[in-house]
């Protein structure tokens, strides 16, 4: 992440967004969320999420298609 903002958008599988360094400022479905390094936050699938600018780091994002995930 830059600090360029990413316009809204939604996909058809669940996404894990991991921010490994850094602060990224998250809009989903137009509540604000802040997510800090070390933390995760979970898109569920069809919400509408957008990257708001300031963000910047690194982050990791996981797809994760319904019926995949196991818990052990």
């Amino acid at each position: 992440m830059d600090g360029t903002p990413v316009r809204e958008e939604a996909h058809g599988t669940a996404g894990i967004l991991i921010v490994l360094d850094g602060r990224m400022e998250l809009a989903v479905q137009g509540d604000p969320v802040a997510v800090g390094p070390g933390e995760m936050y979970r898109v569920p699938a069809g919400a509408a999420h957008a990257v708001g600018p300031g963000s910047h780091g690194t982050l990791l994002i996981v797809e994760v298609p319904e019926g995949t995930v196991r818990t052990l």
